[in-house]
């Protein structure tokens, strides 16, 4: 899969696709904890570098790679029955958005700006965690992991989410928080901003991405700096 060079922000923005869980919402840390807890429960306490290297990934790809770490024995159907369980009791409690995400959403729906969702999450859930989330009125399109052939880090899900806004790649920028995100869309030819969550940027994704930032209030003033001026 090629990789384009880190791509200056265009001017003007004509859309924006954002990640969902871990940029938007905050559950990528549930399922973070929720996988943590179930495995030491059932006796299959997960390494540190299993757990991030699930962050960002898609079921399919994540029961691939859990069992070639954990091997043969480990039992994944009841783990992901227990962690799914999990997970849902923690989210039927009140799901939680990441720093700055009403600001940054509702700036863009203030200028008019249309905004996508591609998400490793499958329909419905995705659509599901956004209406609980109170976010799924701010979205023209929405593409799942059900959407696609192939999830992320493929390009697919961006090229995907940019044609059915009707924009050109080269007009839109991304947001996400994952590596596996930030691979999608700067293979895709996004510029792309990283809002890290739970892994902090390596090398690879600062060479890639056109900004990391602290939070996505940080984007928010960011676009507004140079009208400031």
């Amino acid at each position: 899969m090629a990789m384009f060079p880190p791509t200056a922000l265009p001017d003007p923005i004509r859309a924006v696709i954002f990640d969902m869980d871990g940029t938007l919402i905050d559950t990528e840390s549930v399922h973070h904890r929720a996988y943590e807890q179930t495995g030491k429960d059932i006796g299959w306490p997960l390494p540190r570098e299993v757990l991030d290297a699930m962050v960002g990934i898609n079921r399919d790809a994540n029961a691939v790679m859990l069992a070639e770490r954990m091997g043969p024995d480990f039992p994944l159907a009841r783990f992901y029955d227990e962690a799914d369980a999990l997970f849902d009791a923690t989210l039927a409690a009140g799901l939680s958005l990441r720093p700055g995400a009403p600001l940054i959403l509702e700036h863009f729906r203030t200028s008019g700006i249309p905004m996508a969702i591609a998400t490793s999450t499958v329909a419905p859930f995705a659509q599901q965690r956004l209406e609980q989330a109170g976010l799924l009125h701010y979205f023209d399109v929405i593409v799942t992991r059900s959407d696609v052939t192939h999830p992320k880090p493929h390009p697919e899900p961006y090229l995907l989410a940019a044609s059915r806004l009707g924009v050109d790649i080269a007009d839109c920028i991304a947001v996400e928080d994952s590596y596996a995100g930030v691979r999608s869309a700067t293979s895709a030819g996004l510029a792309t901003v990283m809002v890290p969550d739970l892994l902090p940027p390596d090398e690879e994704m600062t060479r890639l991405v056109s900004a990391v930032l602290p939070s996505l209030s940080d984007l928010r003033d960011l676009l507004l700096a140079p009208a400031e001026g």
